[in-house]
């Protein structure tokens, strides 16, 4: 795997470099094949929190974890465990449904389960763990981006589907953890 780290008002020193290349190299153990993609990580201190967003893109999956914490090197063990877990995941739940030659399940070693040594025991997760328990309909009222965020700031919600007036496309207003907005525009 190729490494991008660029730190975010903090200095990527050699040691905190070597810590998040050799934890995230032990990722590599959950493939058949070694990820040939760049892994992108953005260290941040946000005030007295630090910071870690690691996202590794790869052919039909993309694994993205962040994590905050007072300590840099806890907030990388801490996200390392969460993608771990979406690897776990994937693996274990996502692919019973994929049974085709060209699924993502042949993207993983069949040995993916570590020793009890080296990861703490988890709930296993079933295919039923899926439960949606509630639908609703509602007409796409066209308006501008910023008239949306006004209608879900209204509303209370965290984000808010409606039809820009402007493309005529679908698009999402959501409301961000660092309390700024974000528009995902449809192709």
């Amino acid at each position: 795997m190729n490494y991008n780290i660029r730190g975010e008002n903090v200095e990527v020193t050699p040691a905190l470099r070597e810590y998040v290349e050799k934890k995230v190299g032990k990722l590599e153990r959950y493939f058949d094949q070694t990820p040939s993609s760049d892994v992108h990580v953005k260290l941040q201190v946000l005030n007295n929190d630090q910071r870690v967003e690691v996202t590794i893109p790869m052919p039909r999956l993309l694994l993205r974890a962040e994590e905050t914490h007072t300590d840099m090197y806890a907030a990388i063990d801490l996200v390392i465990e969460k993608l771990e877990r979406q690897i776990r995941k994937h693996k274990t739940k996502v692919n019973r449904k994929f049974r085709s030659d060209d699924s993502l399940k042949y993207m993983f070693k069949n040995e993916l389960e570590p020793t009890l040594e080296e990861v703490p025991e988890e709930p296993e997760y079933e295919e039923d763990e899926i439960d949606i328990v509630r639908t609703k309909r509602f007409d796409l009222k066209p308006m501008d981006a910023e008239e949306a965020v006004l209608q879900m700031d209204m509303l209370g919600h965290t984000f808010f589907v409606f039809s820009n007036s402007v493309s005529g496309g679908t698009n999402v207003v959501y409301k961000r953890k660092d309390g700024k907005y974000g528009l995902i525009e449809s192709e």
